[in-house]
């Protein structure tokens, strides 16, 4: 840069760089995440290139075999493959009806290339239940945190506690309560028979419709709190004016509102969504193992399988989508300011 006149002397900006006070500060958070975080994360990476040991499980890296002395992509060859090698394989899908007395009848058959590996068949539905799952959760919190945001000081607070209640419980506690109100004999149930909605009770327990239920109670208020966040911040004289300049109520929502309060979403969606593709406890409660996500698959592996190689291959697998969904999240976020 140019000096300042009559000095001579070249003038720079610099930034502001943190000093040892701030490093001081810091350390307890930097020494937490290098053991809680760092370190067994290398640790998980490290076992999942080695061997199961054929009585305990663990990881083991030599062995008696010269064939497995050394690391070894096994672990995520199973995972991508079946035991025959391959990827995808064709399957006969039969199309049946219902006969008349009853009976089920296969009229035609028809191929249907799907994916060999179970595993990957279990990613894909944590998937399938982790995204169904945010948008639930999209689609109920995002009202109800706008309401709480354009709700007067007072009142906001009390409708804040009442969605920071929930935690006051034990997660397991609110899980076995829903167990029991969607038992076959439980609380829903016999409302619905009381009122002779239905004739005979009916299973909601142990379905895949149970596990979503219990992931958008378990979740959604990690999506309302950052979009109330967002709708908080929100100036609202620029959707006046919006509307003031013609803008019909849903035109202003899409392209002043929605665009302004993205942040906040996207934040819910990350918060939403990464813990829901790991989660094991509601599929393994409220789906009763039918449907299991990858979460079952991995606490599986290094207690009843006894295989912690693979199931730490699992786990670095499923510790890469979370950075990928972060980094997407990140990406969305950028875009949206």
């Amino acid at each position: 840069m140019q000096g300042a006149p009559g000095t001579g002397k070249a003038t720079t900006k610099t930034g502001k760089h943190p000093g040892l006070i701030a490093w001081l500060l810091l350390l307890p958070m930097l020494l937490w995440l290098l053991a809680f975080v760092i370190a067994p994360t290398g640790i998980l990476l490290f076992a999942s290139f080695t061997h199961a040991d054929e009585d305990t499980g663990f990881p083991v890296y030599q062995q008696a075999t010269p064939e497995r002395g050394t690391l070894t992509f096994d672990n995520y060859k199973r995972m991508m493959l079946d035991d025959d090698g391959h990827f995808l394989r064709t399957e006969d899908d039969a199309l049946v009806t219902n006969e008349p007395d009853g009976t089920e009848r296969v009229t035609a058959t028809r191929k249907v290339t799907v994916l060999a590996a179970p595993y990957l068949r279990v990613f894909g539905f944590s998937l399938l239940y982790a995204g169904i799952t945010t948008v639930l959760c999209i689609v109920i919190g995002y009202p109800v945190g706008w309401f709480i945001g354009r709700t007067r000081e007072k009142g906001r607070n009390r409708l804040l506690m009442l969605i920071m209640i929930p935690f006051w419980i034990s997660f397991l506690i609110r899980t076995y309560a829903w167990i029991t109100i969607l038992a076959n004999d439980g609380l829903l149930n016999g409302l619905l028979l009381q009122a002779r909605f239905v004739r005979e009770p009916f299973g909601m327990l142990y379905t895949p419709g149970a596990v979503v239920l219990g992931l958008v109670y378990s979740y959604l208020p990690f999506m309302i709190l950052p979009i109330y966040g967002s709708v908080e911040k929100l100036d609202y004289s620029i959707v006046e004016a919006a509307l003031d300049l013609g803008a019909s109520p849903f035109a202003a929502f899409r392209r002043v509102i929605f665009p302004l309060t993205r942040p906040g979403v996207a934040t819910g969606v990350l918060l939403v969504f990464v813990p829901a593709v790991g989660m094991y406890a509601i599929s393994s409660l409220m789906g009763g193992g039918r449907s299991p996500m990858i979460g079952d698959v991995i606490q599986n592996q290094f207690f009843a399988g006894r295989d912690w190689p693979f199931g730490s291959a699992l786990g670095i697998t499923l510790v890469a989508m979370f950075a990928a969904a972060f980094a997407l999240t990140a990406r969305l976020r950028a875009l949206a300011r």
